[in-house]
């Protein structure tokens, strides 16, 4: 149940406080962060009902932790399988590349988690519903978007021609690739000129198969293919358009289930849900606000299929907007704070993009010199290993709202692991909660004093108290089922400090590895920064404070359940 906030210090009357165009898992997934902090949110959709078929078919471990805080934790599970492992193969089935996916990753989720997107956009549309202060407007088209420095007013209209108005403080654009928000703002996009037309078919199989690992991609000249999970029973194929073959030839039913064939897949084994082509593109909008408009998601970049990041970069755009617009909206900080929206995202999903490009380079391969040359040099660079290697961290930000953007761990992900309270025992979210984190193995309180309190109060912050692993166990720490995801916050009283054990260790090894004592963490998991010492933690207060904008005031924040 939602709480549902004044409106702040905006003087000017609004019909919601954000709108929202665009209601896939991107929008969706805004709308419910926004409403959960009590905000009244309007979804403007075109489409008259939700979009039946799959376009992303998994997220990563960092992803599915930030899903998790839409409410829909619990549920993931049910509609996701963990993915095993992601090999490249030369067509004499030499492996190129091998990745090995852990179930339980550095991020307290599974590292890679192949999913149905229907499924999770019907489960994230069902928590929406459950939420007051959320209204979605199917099938109305934006035509026009105009604002002042108050407020963005928007033209809608439906299939009937029936015309509307929605005016609102914030609006954010989750239109999709061929956005109508960045188009009517006149938003260029940087395109590298990267693309290449591939044949897209998603398959239900008849029966359950194993596939070892989950994702695998044919690096064969003769043809390059995908082969990747994409949720419980489901699997998808995509075969690269070779030169000189035509689209219209591809795009038959007839092509997709010969090219099935090789690999099991047959009329009698499979349903046919979609087979298409596409054309991926490479590209980001050079700016992602312009006066009290944002982009997000697929509106703000584009990016090839080959590292799986094109949904994640989006759901990692609406974590970051959800906490920024709150503290905006509320007056804790300056509406400068969303500049950093296009500071911090913009390089990160170009570094994204640029790293997807290069797989794509090395994939898109037609010509038989070439992909032997290639095979010949990485087969090379391969020699004396043994094993699969590990997947990546999560990328760092390197600029935006950080203390010291150039020193680590400023602006990494910080790890998820298991901690054990009087409420319980799970996952660090679940048993301390989401928002500004204050992480500390020692009592912060003496060196902060009041002032300070009364900022990191306002701003709902969890300060949190390490004590190692087996320190003062008792009766009182019960261990929940699983994971403990699903397990209610222990807390919510900021005057006092949490304290937990660090079941796994990992946040005491994290803090050492980096000669800190504290860490004041982002709700987007991100580090603002690291300090060494009480005194430094009192600066590192001071620093965010600072960097916000605006003061805060002493008080109870808003807080939603």
């Amino acid at each position: 149940m939602s709480t549902i906030r004044p409106h702040g210090t905006y003087a000017t009357p609004t019909d919601t406080d954000v709108a929202v165009v665009g209601y896939g898992p991107i929008g969706a997934a805004l709308s419910v962060l926004l409403a959960q902090r009590g905000y009244r949110v309007t979804v403007l959709e075109r489409r008259p009902r939700p979009y039946p078929l799959p376009r992303a078919t998994s997220f990563d471990g960092e992803t599915a932790r930030l899903l998790a805080a839409t409410g829909i934790g619990a549920g993931l599970s049910r509609i996701t399988e963990p993915a095993t492992g992601y090999q490249w193969r030369t067509a004499a089935g030499q492996t190129l590349l091998d990745i090995a996916f852990s179930a339980q990753g550095r991020y307290g989720w599974p590292d890679a988690n192949t999913v149905h997107q229907p499924a999770l956009e019907e489960l994230l549309m069902a928590r929406a519903a459950s939420l007051t202060g959320i209204t979605v407007l199917r099938g109305h088209r934006v035509v026009d978007i105009t604002q002042d420095d108050q407020r963005v007013t928007l033209t809608a209209e439906t299939d009937d021609g029936t015309s509307r108005t929605v005016r609102a403080h914030w609006v954010v654009g989750c239109d999709g690739a061929n956005s109508f928000v960045r188009e009517h703002l006149g938003v260029p996009l940087t395109d590298l000129g990267f693309s290449y037309e591939w044949l897209l078919c998603d398959v239900e199989l008849h029966e359950p198969r194993e596939f070892t690992p989950t994702n695998i991609q044919i690096c064969d000249p003769a043809r390059p293919t995908t082969l990747v999970g994409s949720g419980p029973g489901h699997r998808r194929w995509e075969f690269m358009r070779l030169p000189g073959e035509s689209s219209a030839e591809l795009n038959r039913e007839e092509t997709a289930w010969r090219l099935l064939k090789p690999f099991g897949v047959t009329p009698d084994t499979a349903t046919l849900l979609r087979s298409t082509t596409y054309m991926f593109r490479a590209a980001w909008a050079d700016e992602w606000r312009v006066g009290r408009v944002l982009l997000a998601g697929d509106a703000a970049h584009l990016m090839p299929p080959f590292a799986g990041q094109g949904m994640c970069s989006g759901i990692r755009d609406v974590v970051g907007l959800a906490w920024k617009l709150d503290l905006t909206l509320s007056g804790l900080a300056d509406a400068s704070l969303l500049d950093t929206h296009a500071e911090e995202r913009r390089q990160h999903v170009k570094d994204s993009i640029l790293s997807s490009v290069q797989l794509g380079r090395m994939i898109c391969v037609t010509d038989p010199e070439a992909a032997a040359e290639r095979d010949a040099t990485v087969l090379a660079g391969r020699r004396g290993r043994t094993g699969p290697g590990q997947p990546e961290p999560a990328k760092p930000l390197s600029a935006g709202l950080l203390r010291r953007p150039s020193a680590t761990p400023n602006g990494a992900v910080v790890p998820q692991g298991r901690v054990a309270a009087p409420g319980g025992t799970g996952l660090f979210d679940e048993v301390v909660g989401r928002g500004f984190v204050l992480l500390s193995t020692d009592d912060p309180r003496p060196a902060l004093g009041a002032d300070r309190w009364s900022f990191l109060r306002a701003l709902g912050t969890r300060v949190v108290r390490l004590s190692p692993p087996g320190a003062g166990r008792d009766a009182a720490v019960r261990t929940a089922e699983g994971t403990g995801q699903g397990l209610t916050d222990v807390t919510d009283d900021v005057t006092d400090v949490t304290d937990v054990i660090d079941v796994d260790g990992c946040y005491r090894a994290y803090l050492a590895e980096h000669d800190a004592t504290a860490l004041l963490i982002r709700p987007d998991h991100h580090v603002f920064g690291a300090a060494a010492g009480p005194e430094d933690t009192a600066t590192l207060v001071d620093d965010l404070r600072s960097r916000l904008g605006a003061s805060a005031p002493a008080g109870e924040p808003i807080r939603t359940v």
